[in-house]
């Protein structure tokens, strides 16, 4: 059984690829050195997954940004705003797609952003336009297949699939669909693949994870005929048709009848019977029996009997070993983290681990019942581990099914309350919650982290810092503030380690996009709130202004979807035992004397499952978990949530009844089409739908925001309009982010005149 892996993480074991980008950015290197960052970390990789024996070792899945902007450049899919850069290296106009670009005269709208999926990555929107073609612009995937060539190494290249890369996208300013396009983007896909089989490629991976989506006839048919093509321009190269995150259900006959060598499972979500039952006899079967999306050790008596049933159906030499999907999702190495706990460290396995796995159960195939009964140990122990179960916890989860989960009064009866209180204008200005975290801040917190800063000293410095910022934002006219975030490492983070049944790693960390990193935090048992977490800072905030300091939370849905979470139990219970922490905080947070209080459920829409059918019992229990934490709270105070980019059209009528009193969504990428769901659906409570960007350093202007705001009050009324940023503020600088803020505030006392 061949192992095959389908991605590996690609920023570097110690992030060397977030640095290096960031340098290149600041002007602190030049392109050679960040292309040579990019070189090595591709040939270690390469080089470790020969060394772990993996046979089907994939090219291509390394960017220095995103796979799908990678995929755009390279069929000359480039919207025309770019063409200003023409006199830009590749490389240059590259970063100016996915950040934006705004120096020299020039100022340019970077391209859409949203997640990948399901999942916590974001993925940089390609852009069709009226007369869209494509041509072989770029040939990053042939160059990587003939580096790691000359290393030795015959490697599978990677590329995502033609159907999936259309539907990504969106067209602009013209009236046709994405897949219209089909018949133009295939030649290319042809050229390409028919150059990489002359190369030596003996295996190519076509990623299809929309084979996973409920699609109709018409992607059907495109499948059909895209393969068909695909095959007949390279008969010999054996092609790996690749589908992940969810199983293949009723398009099990549609992906099984394309003529593809090897067609490759998720067995973590997905069902083996169903293709079992209608595998061609020509097809080889990849198994994805080890989860690429959670930090957990594969149970290899399950995985087990997952590849016994299926060698009885179709026999082992048509069967290969593979993670369920990509391990760009986990991080990279277990091996180095010293601070866990031995007892939890033993249930875990990494990306480099998870490889590993891959060899032990291609052994335990073959008969090694060593690594098998070590296996099974590892997890009778996790079962009886006292670190997981807290009947306290189980005993208050219980009696909270009789909690009233809906707000005393309807929005209208609180909007008025909250209106005498508050006192704000037309268009209140906001933040979503965090500041800039300077060098300072950062260096500060490991110093006191690794204790050469006392805990008084560290309180007192960001004391100082937040103080200076709530002066600051008064200065420039801000009407509800915020206290910066400054005592916060991340916005998950930060909470996990307050809350019990959570651990951390120093170096588990996993890219969200570019060069954005997250370190998620690892739910591994019952989760309490043992104290107050945010009432301090928030009290000290308020104390130094009349006007309203929002007091700041992580949703319990956000939580634990930007977590690694536990495995072991229902997910809904976990979740519902994070809302009632959250709800705790909640109150003490209003009996502190803070009159707004805003709940992030950033991930709410991204946790959606991707199958209609698994939607409702989804929303219910998301829905279920918010008004836990939000509804105990007075008339009077102000309840607020933020969720990130998403498609709203499905889920708006479900976020109604989550009934916060404001919502701030991610909107300005998209100038505001995102917004239409909440018109169409006339969306009764308060929205503040993001007026610039944050995931880039471009600063737009004071007409640009009041353009942006002119459309959203085409579509909302704009006595409920906020007038907010897309998102937080920490990963921004100083300097952009005070000229940003300073046009946003202008452009809403415009609308207020």
């Amino acid at each position: 059984m061949l192992k095959n892996n389908l991605g590996y993480p690609r920023i570097g074991e110690k992030r060397e690829l977030k640095r290096a980008c960031e340098d290149f950015w600041a002007g602190k290197i030049d392109e050679d050195r960040l292309v040579e960052v990019g070189r090595a970390i591709r040939l270690g990789n390469w080089a470790l997954q020969k060394d772990l024996g993996i046979d089907l070792i994939p090219s291509n899945d390394f960017s220095f940004y995103d796979q799908v902007l990678d995929h755009s450049l390279m069929f000359g899919v480039e919207p025309a705003r770019f063409e200003a850069l023409r006199h830009y290296s590749a490389l240059e106009k590259y970063f100016a797609m996915a950040r934006g670009f705004q120096k020299e005269g020039y100022d340019i709208k970077a391209l859409e952003l949203t997640k990948w999926f399901d999942t916590n990555y974001h993925y940089l929107v390609p852009e069709f336009g009226p007369y869209q073609t494509f041509h072989l612009a770029q040939t990053k995937v042939i160059d990587e297949f003939l580096e790691a060539k000359a290393q030795g190494i015959n490697t599978k290249p990677v590329l995502i699939g033609p159907i999936s890369y259309l539907l990504l996208g969106k067209v602009k300013n013209a009236d046709y669909r994405a897949l219209d396009l089909l018949d133009r983007l295939l030649p290319v896909y042809q050229q390409l693949l028919t150059k990489l089989s002359e190369l030596g490629a003996d295996y190519v991976q076509i990623d299809e994870p929309f084979l996973a989506m409920d699609i109709g006839y018409i992607e059907k048919e495109a499948y059909r005929k895209a393969f068909h093509a695909i095959r007949k321009a390279v008969p010999n190269l054996k092609i790996i048709l690749t589908t992940y995150f969810e199983g293949l259900e009723n398009n099990t006959l549609a992906a099984v009848n394309l003529p593809v060598d090897v067609l490759h499972i998720d067995l973590i979500r997905g069902d083996l019977d169903a293709v079992l039952d209608r595998l061609n006899e020509n097809t080889a079967l990849s198994l994805g029996v080890i989860d690429g999306r959670n930090i957990w050790k594969t149970n290899y008596t399950k995985a087990l009997q997952l590849v016994q049933r299926a060698a009885q159906k179709v026999g082992f030499d048509r069967l290969m070993l593979a993670p369920s999907c990509s391990l760009l999702h986990v991080p990279i190495d277990l091996d180095g983290e010293k601070a866990l706990h031995p007892e939890l460290k033993e249930w875990m396995a990494f990306a480099k681990q998870k490889l590993n796995e891959l060899a032990e159960l291609a052994e335990i195939v073959k008969g090694n019942t060593e690594a098998l009964e070590e296996n099974k140990k590892v997890f009778a122990r996790r079962e009886a581990s006292e670190l997981i179960h807290n009947p306290d916890v189980k005993r208050r989860l219980s009696e909270s099914a009789s909690t009233n989960l809906k707000r005393k009064s309807a929005f209208l009866d609180r909007l008025d309350a909250q209106n005498r209180l508050l006192q704000l204008p037309a268009f209140p200005t906001t933040t979503i919650g965090s500041f800039p975290q300077t060098k300072a801040i950062r260096a500060l917190r490991r110093k006191w982290k690794k204790g050469e800063v006392s805990d008084l000293e560290y309180e007192n410095e960001l004391k100082r810092e937040t103080a200076e910022l709530i002066r600051w934002q008064e200065e420039i006219g801000l009407d509800v503030l915020v206290h910066g975030e400054f005592e916060r490492n991340d916005m998950v983070e930060y909470f996990g380690e307050l809350l019990s049944g959570f651990a951390f790693t120093e170096n588990g960390w996993v890219q969200s996009y570019g060069s954005r990193c997250v370190k998620p935090p690892i739910i591994f048992g019952d989760v309490e709130r043992k104290r107050a977490m945010t009432v301090n800072w928030a009290k000290y905030a308020q104390s130094l202004t009349n006007r309203p300091v929002k007091g700041m939370l992580t949703g319990p849905i956000t939580i634990m979807k930007w977590s690694f979470v536990r495995n072991d139990q229902a997910e809904h219970e976990t979740r519902k035992q994070i809302a009632l922490a959250i709800r705790d905080e909640v109150l003490d947070l209003e009996e502190a004397g803070i009159r707004i209080i805003q709940i992030d459920e950033a991930a709410y829409r991204e946790a959606l499952p991707l199958r209609n059918e698994k939607r409702a019992a989804y929303i219910e229990m998301a829905t279920e978990a918010f008004c836990l934490a939000s509804s105990g709270v007075r008339d009077e105070t102000q309840i607020h949530t933020h969720m990130c980019y998403s498609d709203f059209n499905s889920i708006v009528s479900k976020i109604e009844q989550m009934d916060a009193d404001v919502i701030t969504i991610e909107t300005s990428r998209s100038q505001m089409a995102l917004l239409e769901a909440f018109g169409k659906h006339r969306y009764p409570n308060e929205i503040g739908p993001g007026v610039y960007d944050i995931h880039s350093p471009r600063v737009p202007s004071v007409n640009e925001m009041v353009s942006l705001l002119e459309k959203a009050s085409e579509v909302i009324p704009k006595e409920r309009l906020w007038v907010n940023p897309d998102c937080g503020l920490k990963t921004r600088a100083w300097p952009e982010t005070e000229q940003a803020l300073r046009n946003m505030v202008d452009a809403a006392k415009q609308m207020r005149n």
